[in-house]
């Protein structure tokens, strides 16, 4: 294999070890979003227990369970990525590797390994 099409593979490759970075990080605002609003719901209990009525209503009805995006919770939004970009990525890069270099991946780092590994 020609050394630029190694290139562009490599390039193909970062960015899609880049987008399951960021398609983690997707799941952890997931995660801690959710984790927030219990415990905003348990910060609603507790200011009712406190006598703070008005504060827990406001609370509630301003924070508790709220859309993250306009009519999404933050699962429809993973589910959204996971739909959309990140199928088409994932979709879009097997057919480039197999077209190009079928049955291997990373190709560019094995490259790199043979030139720099200890022997």
């Amino acid at each position: 294999m020609d050394d630029a099409t190694v290139a562009a593979l490599g390039l193909l490759s970062e960015a899609w070890e880049t987008t399951e970075r960021a398609r983690g990080r997707l799941y952890d605002f997931h995660q801690l979003t959710g984790g927030a609003d219990r415990l905003v719901g348990e910060a609603v209990e507790a200011l009712r227990r406190a006598g703070h009525t008005a504060q827990a209503d406001l609370v509630e009805r301003t924070v508790q369970g709220r859309d993250v995006l306009p009519g999404m919770w933050t699962f429809q939004v993973v589910e959204a990525y996971d739909e959309g970009y990140h199928r088409a990525f994932a979709e879009a890069e097997q057919q480039v590797r197999a077209a190009l270099c079928p049955g291997r991946d990373h190709i560019a780092e094995a490259e790199m390994r043979a030139r720099r590994r200890t022997r």
